[in-house]
């Protein structure tokens, strides 16, 4: 056998070994993109009826909320009546009750000024009397 014989056997016996080594690799790339797609099947799997609960969940709340609306139309019908209600209170009552309380006081006040002055008008009188009597 000739040197170059020998080369082209130890070329084919390397060009062998790398084959098999890119079979290996091959085939373990293949288990892993067969664990892959598993993976993903159950992944579907299992998030279908995950779908379908948050599907649920979702009409549930916009059951909740539609309600919720329906109490907040009903609040804002409720304060405007109050509003209206106050306002019309305050436009009959509000003025003569102003008047009746301030004329209430007025009255009150000059009742206590009246006692205070004939208080005062009797003190006058007690102490001329010490007064004379000393």
């Amino acid at each position: 056998m000739s040197a170059g014989q020998i080369a082209a056997l130890i070329a084919a016996g390397a060009f062998v070994l790398l084959v098999l080594f890119l079979a290996i690799a091959l085939i373990k790339l293949g288990r892993t993109l067969d664990e892959a797609t598993i993976a993903i099947r159950k992944a579907h799997e299992n998030t279908d009826p995950l779908l379908h609960g948050a599907n649920d969940t979702i009409t549930h709340v916009n059951t909740q909320l539609e309600r919720v609306d329906g109490i907040t139309a009903n609040a804002q019908a409720v304060s405007g009546n109050v509003s209206a209600l106050s306002s019309v209170f305050t436009a009959t009552l509000g003025g003569p009750l102003v008047k009746t309380a301030a004329l209430s006081y007025g009255l009150s006040k000059a009742v206590r000024a009246r006692r205070k002055g004939k208080a005062e008008d009797g003190k006058h009188t007690l102490r001329r009397g010490r007064k004379s009597k000393r």
